[in-house]
């Protein structure tokens, strides 16, 4: 998998962007990624309704490498 720009990101400056931005900053990083359909519907629906906003949140916390629908 490349490594888009925000892959590249201090992980301080990650978790903040994850904590107030996610399904901007998120579905960005998908699109960028290749996967323009989930990354537009990550946008739409605010992270999937909240939920996969508190997933990202949860796999940035825990440093684990873990994509949900990425």
């Amino acid at each position: 998998m490349a490594k888009t720009e925000i892959d590249k990101l201090d992980y301080i400056v990650r978790l903040i962007l994850t904590i107030f931005l996610d399904p901007l900053v998120q579905g960005i990083n998908r699109i960028l990624r290749g996967k323009v359909i989930i990354g537009l519907i990550w946008i739409i629906t605010g992270g999937l309704f909240i939920i996969g906003w508190i997933i990202d949140i949860f796999t940035m916390l825990t440093r684990k490498n873990i994509t949900f629908l990425a």
